[in-house]
């Protein structure tokens, strides 16, 4: 592949300002962060490895294919819903770019934290049970045929289908990879161990769905044009349907066994619920 042929790919298919500018902003206070607080290089790369993979993903000739071959879709989502967002939740980036901001916008966020509309953003955000539905439900309503259809032919929906995924990717890791004890962390650890358990089931049923169903259920595909000439729905359908179904359950699975390391971890230094109270109960040898 040449030089020109590799630009050519990361042309933007439909250019949008507002991600740019979203990048942008987010680059720039994780490199402020870093120049004012020390981030190991396994973080860093790990930031940056989430970033370019959402980067290209959304920003790029990539999307030409997602909007005209059914697995190309899949396999976008599930870099935005999945591994984008581990990766890049994986570098815990929200005090690096919490010190990237400016001095004044630092003292505003302390003030509003505690305040009501400050506990009840956060609340939305980290919810336990809300953050693992909308992981889930995003996935399977933008998977339903008619509404596939729509989304796929109308750009503002195409857009939004997009950002719901990545954000709510973001929510969920957020609360899966929390490596303290509840409280602080919304989740608790054993709950961060059930919790992949439990969201990826329905997507791994309608992965294997899709992957056995032998009619085309999205027929907007071959309205667009199917990207790859010769390539039948089915034939698309099943590899799609194998990347929502095994691709997806291994990032899931990851995201269960790094709980499953936490649990293991806080149990052993003493620092779950049970544990303390169980130090507390235990009688003090006289001296």
């Amino acid at each position: 592949m040449t030089v020109q042929e590799i630009l050519d790919w990361l042309v933007p298919w439909e250019f949008s300002p507002t991600l740019v500018l979203a990048f942008i902003a987010a680059s720039w206070l994780f490199i402020q962060g870093t120049r004012a607080r020390h981030v190991s290089m396994l973080r860093q790369w790990l930031f940056w490895v989430g970033m370019v993979m959402l980067y290209l993903s959304l920003h790029t000739r990539v999307d030409y294919y997602a909007e005209r071959l059914f697995f190309a879709h899949r396999l976008q989502h599930v870099v935005l819903h999945h591994l984008g967002p581990l990766l890049v939740m994986l570098a815990y980036p929200g005090s690096v770019m919490r010190s990237g901001l400016p001095t004044e916008v630092r003292r505003w966020l302390r003030r509003f934290m505690p305040s009501r509309p400050g506990r009840v953003v956060h609340a939305l955000l980290t919810n336990k049970y809300w953050v693992p539905f909308l992981f889930v439900f995003l996935v399977l309503i933008w998977m339903d045929p008619t509404v596939q259809f729509y989304s796929m032919l109308d750009w503002r929906l195409y857009r939004i289908m997009n950002w719901s995924v990545v954000i709510s990717g973001f929510m969920y890791w957020n609360l899966i990879l929390d490596r303290r004890p509840s409280p602080p962390a919304a989740m608790s650890p054993g709950g961060r161990v059930f919790s992949p358990i439990i969201t990826t089931v329905p997507q791994m049923l309608v992965g294997a769905i899709i992957t056995f169903t032998e009619r085309d259920i999205y027929p907007v595909f071959d309205l667009c044009g199917r990207a790859i000439p010769g390539m039948t729905a089915v034939q698309d359908q099943v590899i799609g349907g194998l990347t929502m179904w095994v691709l997806a359950g291994f990032i899931e699975v990851f995201g269960l066994l790094y709980a499953l390391g936490t649990l293991m971890r806080l149990s052993s230094k003493g620092r779950l619920p049970e544990k303390r109270r169980e130090r507390r109960r235990r009688p003090v040898a006289p001296a």
